[in-house]
């Protein structure tokens, strides 16, 4: 069993999430499924009664939670999700899946459409920050381009 496993709560869209995810990583899956109970609920929580409360579900072999809840809580940039990828293309591809926030590109970080923020970074990003000037180049990207190092 994983250690440590990241708990991301959703606002009431829990399963449409994990299902996004699960379509842009290839090797994902659902693993489980929890609902809330139809009875024995608090007030604020009738809503729920029934529907899902929690989703195991793996990207790429790593396991996450999706929690499914109500509006207190929002994601912030203080938390992202890096994505190291092997090529030009695999960064195009995942930074069109999950860009959908243009003020919050920088760096190769990008927002998705439920507000998480992610790292879309080539696999070496750490040679190719020991160039001349690749810090200037990365302050100037949105989307991380190979080839401008």
């Amino acid at each position: 069993m994983q250690k440590i496993v990241p708990n991301l709560w959703f606002s009431r869209n829990a399963q449409e999430a994990v299902e996004f995810y699960t379509s842009v990583f290839k090797d994902s899956k659902i693993v489980n499924t929890t609902y809330y109970p139809n009875d024995g609920l608090a007030d604020f929580q009738k809503d729920f009664a029934g529907k899902v409360l929690t989703i195991d579900f793996e990207l790429n072999g790593q396991l996450f939670v999706a929690i499914n809840a109500g509006d207190e809580f929002k994601f912030t940039e203080a938390i992202s999700l890096a994505v190291f990828c092997k090529d030009q293309a695999e960064i195009d591809y995942y930074w069109s899946k999950l860009s959908t926030v243009p003020a919050s590109e920088q760096c190769g970080w990008c927002k998705d459409k439920y507000g998480l923020s992610w790292q879309i970074v080539p696999e070496n990003m750490d040679e190719l920050m020991k160039k001349p000037g690749a810090f200037d180049v990365m302050m100037g990207q949105k989307k991380i381009v190979i080839a401008e190092y």
